[in-house]
């Protein structure tokens, strides 16, 4: 179960940096398949996300083929803007300890907290990449590298590398989202 996840997660990261709205479905697939992996893990958060995954799939695959932005023009890739990622980090900082004392109180998980980070990270990756916005590639980025940490602590050795080599394809993506939004790019750091 692990394996086909991988294998499907792999092709739905490639086809959501080329903007291609097949990767919804792989989406929905891999995350189905994932639940059952965390689950048995026992990551709660994890497994709980992987549902949430798979119906934000379906909210996400609606948005890039029918989705609308606030010119009413079809979604394109573009910035979120300051007061975005300002609501965005203060999202994941007041729900990680929340989902993090949940997990804690009503879960056997050896981890709650840290289970809670990149499960609350991701709900905002989610709903920034089904909006189109180029900062869901560095959310990414931060979810996938605790991620992989997480997941050797559980000897996840598949699933760490996949969120590996995600690392290195959210470097890839938001690169290539940045040469698509239009406007201004950041310097180079």
């Amino acid at each position: 179960m692990e394996a086909a996840g991988f294998v499907l997660a792999v092709a739905m990261v490639l086809f959501n940096m080329r903007v291609n709205p097949l990767g919804w479905p792989l989406a929905i697939l891999s995350s189905l398949l994932y639940c059952a992996v965390f689950a048995h893990s026992k990551l709660y958060g994890e497994a709980a996300l992987q549902i949430v995954f798979a119906v934000l799939g379906a909210w996400g695959w609606w948005q890039w083929l029918r989705g609308r932005g606030d010119d009413g023009q079809s979604l394109a890739v573009r910035r979120i803007g300051a007061r975005g990622v300002f609501a965005g980090v203060a999202f994941v900082l007041l729900a990680w300890p929340l989902l993090g004392w949940l997990l804690q109180r009503h879960t056997d998980s050896d981890v709650p907290y840290w289970d809670a980070f990149p499960t609350v990270a991701s709900l905002l990756g989610q709903y920034l990449l089904g909006r189109k916005y180029v900062e869901n590639w560095p959310t990414w980025l931060v979810v996938n590298i605790a991620s992989v940490a997480l997941y050797m602590h559980k000897g996840l050795w598949l699933t760490v590398l996949l969120y590996a080599w995600f690392v290195l394809m959210s470097g890839a993506g938001w690169r290539a989202w940045l040469k698509l939004a239009p406007g201004r790019r950041p310097a180079a750091a």
